[in-house]
Order: structure tokens, then C-alpha cells, then sequence
């Protein structure tokens, strides 16, 4: 085993475990016991992510160019790993008890979502690394939305384990993106049921079925499956994002449904309102940009696709090929 690969054994071990302490922490212990333990931890080990740091660094300097001093970055990455540190204690405490969370929220926006899901075809939740977005859906669902989220699985499988069956307890159910006729299949069940379909569209997502759109300036590969999945659904696509106020209170903001613009070619269209999007996300981000998580590498090339045509006439084909009821 070469030095690398014993390298990400290690923090994936440590991540997991880290993990299971804290929850243990959080079932044994008084909240402002386990929020001054965590806070110390976490902070100690924030001081050690120096690899996150320096890509968090490389994204902000993509993102802002000119716009922006040293200063006002170092700022805003000091800024980002506080605000990942607050939402991972108020993830691990209210996932214990989902029943306090509603203290925390307010919501504006939710007659959009509510106008939305009276067409009976579900709605489709887009939003980001944004926030304290676990905290969101869990909050939604304890509103009573039945919530589902398409997510990657954790490398770590334990530690994904561990993840899924938090969520899943607090209702929030997760579907995996691979294999990827049963998360076409159940993404049907789930909005024919009239459900909610949290998708985040923020990550490279050029291997995947990613295009190309403008993002801060810059082309960056991005998910399609939103747009392509209300194309064939008629599902309703609107914008999501959580934003916190002063101390723990937080605010979710719902945008009015997204009108889905045409195009002389299906292709276009897909890309027209994935730049549409990603626009939305863009602001969310500039107006609060120490909700975001920068440590992601977020403008990576598409190597052997700069289009990212092919992808897109896979993703496409694929899901009209399941949403058919025919063989994948």
C-alpha cells in the first residue's frame, strides 16, 4: 500500500469515527456541553485542513479575480470553515432531536412551492453546497414535505452507511445517483408521488452529464439532470437555499418556479436553462459567499468533451429509455 492511498484510508477512517464520537457525544451529553467540545475539535481540525484551505483559496481567486483583496478572501475563508463548523454541530444535535429544528426556521417563498405541488407532478428542488442544507431538508420534511435528495454515495462506504441511516430516520430519503436506472426510476416514483426532489447543482458534474455554462465568469462543467428530468416529467423546477441569520436562527428562501425557456434544439434548451440556474445559484453566492463550500474544485475541464455534448445525449437517452418503461 503506497503512502497516498494509506493517506486516504486514514482520513476517511478518522472522518468516520470522528462521526460516531460525536453523535455519541450528542446522545450522552447537554447540548452546550457537546457545542463547546465539538467547537474546540473542529476548530483544531480546521487548522489542520491546509489542502482545503489552499483550494478554497484557488476557487475564491477563479471566482473574484480583481474583485476582491487578500484580505477580503482570507476573510471570507475563515468565514466559510465557521460556518461549516456551526452547521456540522447543529446537524449532529437536531438530528437527535428533529423536533426542536422548527425554532431555528423561517421560510419566505413557501406559496410558491405549495402553488407548485397543487399540479400534482411533484417539484423539483434545486439548490447548493449552500448553508446548512441538510439542516433545510430535514426542516422541510418535519413542514410535512415528503423530501427525497439525489446524492453521490461517500467513498467512505461505513461512514455513507452512518449518513443514510440519520437521514433516512429524519425522513429525508436519499437516492443515489448510481446505478443510475434506479435513480431515474425512483426519481419518477418519487415526483409522481407528488414529492419533493432535492437536487445540488453546484459541483463538476462533467463525467456525469455535464455541460458547459458560465459560472462566475468562467465555463464550468454542470449537472444537467434538472432540466432533463422536468422536461420529460413536467415537473416543476424551482430554486431552493437556506441562509443563516443572527446566532442559530436560519431562513429558507424559496424561489418562484422557474419557467423552462425553448430552443430551436432540445440540446440548447437543456444548456439555456442550466446557465438559467446556475445564474440563481451564482447570486446566492456572491450575495452570501461565506455560505458556500470554496474547498470544491469547481472548474475542472471536461477532457475529452469540451461541450460536454455527448454526456448530455447519454443523460438524455438514458432516462427517456427508463421513463418509457423500456430496458436501460
Amino acid at each position: 500500500m503506497d503512502f497516498r492511498t494509506l493517506q486516504k484510508k486514514t482520513s476517511r477512517a478518522a472522518a468516520r469515527y470522528g462521526m460516531l464520537f460525536a453523535c455519541f457525544l450528542v446522545e450522552h451529553l447537554p447540548f452546550l456541553l457537546v457545542k463547546g467540545l465539538l467547537t474546540v475539535m473542529l476548530s483544531a481540525a480546521f487548522r489542520l485542513t491546509f489542502r482545503l484551505k489552499r483550494i478554497a483559496r484557488e476557487s475564491l481567486k477563479i471566482a473574484f479575480g480583481q474583485e476582491k483583496s487578500e484580505e477580503q478572501i482570507e476573510q471570507i475563508i475563515h468565514d466559510c470553515f465557521k460556518t461549516i463548523r456551526k452547521g456540522s454541530i447543529e446537524l449532529l444535535y437536531f438530528s437527535r432531536y428533529p423536533e426542536r429544528v422548527g425554532t431555528l426556521f423561517t421560510m419566505e417563498g413557501k406559496e410558491h412551492l405549495d402553488a407548485a405541488l397543487k399540479k400534482g407532478k411533484g417539484a423539483i428542488m434545486v439548490t447548493a453546497h449552500f448553508g446548512n442544507f441538510p439542516l433545510m431538508m430535514l426542516q422541510m420534511a418535519q413542514s410535512g414535505y415528503a423530501v427525497n435528495v439525489i446524492m453521490r454515495r461517500a467513498r467512505d462506504k461505513k461512514l455513507a452507511d452512518v449518513i443514510l441511516k440519520m437521514m433516512n430516520r429524519e425522513k429525508v430519503h436519499t437516492i443515489y445517483t448510481q446505478p443510475r436506472r434506479e435513480c431515474v426510476l425512483e426519481s419518477l416514483r418519487v415526483l409522481r408521488n407528488n414529492e419533493l426532489l432535492f437536487i445540488l447543482m453546484d459541483q463538476h458534474f462533467g463525467s456525469e452529464g455535464g455541460v458547459l455554462v458560465d459560472f462566475f465568469g468562467q465555463q464550468a462543467a454542470t449537472a444537467t439532470g434538472p432540466i432533463v428530468i422536468a422536461n420529460r416529467t413536467g415537473a416543476p423546477v424551482l430554486p431552493i437555499f437556506n441562509v443563516r441569520q443572527e446566532g442559530h436562527q436560519q431562513k429558507i428562501f424559496i424561489e418562484p418556479e422557474m419557467p423552462l425557456q425553448e430552443c430551436e434544439s432540445a440540446e440548447e434548451a437543456v444548456r439555456v436553462n442550466v446557465m438559467a440556474l446556475t445564474k440563481i445559484i451564482e447570486q446566492y453566492i456572491r450575495r452570501y459567499p461565506h455560505e458556500w463550500g470554496w474547498m470544491h474544485k469547481r472548474w475542472k475541464k471536461i477532457q475529452d468533451d469540451p461541450a460536454g455534448v455527448s454526456d448530455l445525449f447519454a443523460e438524455r437517452e438514458a432516462f427517456s429509455r427508463v421513463s418509457c418503461g423500456k430496458s436501460a
